[in-house]
């Protein structure tokens, strides 16, 4: 059963419980009363009772004990139980103060957490808006980067397509001057071969005038006179250089060579020069076989006839040098010779000595010959394409003296150009080159 008591006391009044359950008490309870007067005070008691827990003693009032006094034993009895229902509901407020205290604790805790979680939203918030605005901002930034480039994009398609008219207009310009330098090529191939004529037939008056037992320094060949090689005509007498005709021994083959008469101690056969770039040495492996160009400027004298020349004997190769700063060099192989076709006129050489490097620039051992049409060499990406000309290319090695012919301030780094490479460099394009050949014992 629970009870609810208020007592009224002379210096104050003391609420037991809430003033909601007093109240309730009050009306639903049948409204018991017990007055005891203690010292200066008196108290003032509302009980609720059951029915069955009813007293059957008479309700006194204040009056009646004024009038009637009753039993002090009785009296003292119930202030007792009454104080003891004191104590009890005391404890019981006690009890519900302090768990009133810990709720508001919890409360309060609760509002503390609630309040950190609500910061940390804010800053959580503040930090996405933060995040949202320096994301607006890159866009912003690629936005204007991505027009920026597309502006470049097509400065630089513009640029593209006026270089691509200025190119097919310096092509128009090449053809056209490739066509007149053909015209002045075959002009001039005219006016060397009428200055051969008049110089061979100047040589055969001089051979005329000339005492038959005298070596006069003038005498050059006949027209009809032919040799094996340049060595057999100057050791005839003829110690002018220029054009010989010469047959290789036992055949009606006939070449016509330059014979230089005159670097150390003469009888050299040329068989390659370059000095002007006006024979294009870019061919095949026929026309390197046959030989092509002119005796009198650029050419090549053939495989072939190299090859069944020195086969026959030991010869020498000394190969010339000339840089676009004025500076020779040599190359001076004291053993030459070319396999024949089947064997890709492979080149072999021994015993170098010169000023144009300490080690060969022709890899060694020897190498098969390639032209563009013919690759015979140790690389997979075709070394006469890549560098023209026909060579004894290793792996596109260290020297071409057949690549492009390149002339003065344009002739450094270029990878297919003319190049020594243990002399100038790979990137070095020479001025001009002479290849030639004598005998051994010569």
């Amino acid at each position: 059963m629970q009870l609810a008591a208020c007592f009224f006391l002379g210096c104050g009044i003391f609420l037991a419980s809430g003033y909601n359950s007093f109240s309730k008490s009050m009306e639903t309870i049948g409204k018991k009363q017990y007055q005891v007067q203690h010292g200066s005070c008196s108290y003032t008691f509302l009980l609720p009772e059951a029915d069955n827990c009813r007293s059957s003693t008479p309700y006194v009032s204040n009056a009646v004990q004024r009038d009637a006094p009753l039993d002090y034993d009785d009296s003292v009895q119930r202030l007792q139980l009454l104080e003891n229902i004191m104590e009890n509901n005391t404890q019981w407020l006690m009890k519900v103060l302090n768990q009133t205290t810990r709720l508001e604790l919890q409360l309060l805790e609760h509002s503390l957490s609630t309040n950190k979680l609500e910061r940390q939203i804010s800053d959580q918030t503040n930090e996405i808006t933060k995040l949202q605005e320096k994301n607006s901002f890159l866009e912003k930034r690629v936005l204007e980067m991505e027009d920026k480039h597309m502006l470049q994009l097509k400065s630089i398609k513009d640029e593209k397509d006026q270089l691509q008219v200025l190119v097919t207009r310096q092509n128009s310009i090449i053809e056209e001057l490739e066509k007149q330098l053909v015209t002045a090529t075959v002009n001039n191939s005219v006016l060397q071969k009428q200055q051969h004529d008049l110089m061979e037939r100047v040589q055969s008056l001089l051979i005329m005038i000339s005492t038959p037992n005298s070596k006069s320094k003038f005498i050059a060949k006949e027209e009809q006179i032919s040799f094996k090689d340049c060595a057999e005509a100057f050791k005839s007498g003829l110690t002018t250089s220029g054009i010989y005709t010469l047959t290789v021994s036992n055949t009606a083959q006939e070449k016509k060579a330059y014979c230089d008469m005159e670097t150390g101690g003469g009888g050299w056969t040329v068989i390659q020069k370059r000095e002007d770039g006006s024979v294009d040495f870019h061919r095949t492996w026929k026309e390197y076989k046959m030989g092509f160009g002119d005796p009198a400027g650029e050419y090549w004298l053939g495989n072939e006839f190299v090859s069944q020349l020195t086969n026959q004997k030991r010869y020498v190769l000394k190969i010339q040098l000339k840089d676009w700063e004025g500076n020779e060099a040599y190359s001076l192989y004291d053993h030459f010779s070319l396999a024949s076709e089947e064997q890709k006129y492979r080149i072999y050489l021994k015993g170098l000595t010169g000023t144009a490097g300490k080690i060969s620039s022709i890899s060694q051992p020897g190498n098969d010959f390639s032209t563009k049409d013919a690759d015979n060499d140790k690389c997979i990406c075709k070394c006469s394409q890549m560098l023209t000309g026909g060579w004894w290319f290793d792996a596109c090695g260290p020297s071409n003296l057949n690549g492009m012919y390149y002339p003065l301030r344009q002739n450094n780094n270029k990878f297919n150009g003319i190049k020594w490479y243990y002399w100038k460099g790979s990137g070095y394009s020479l001025k001009a080159t002479t290849m030639m050949i004598r005998p051994a014992d010569y």
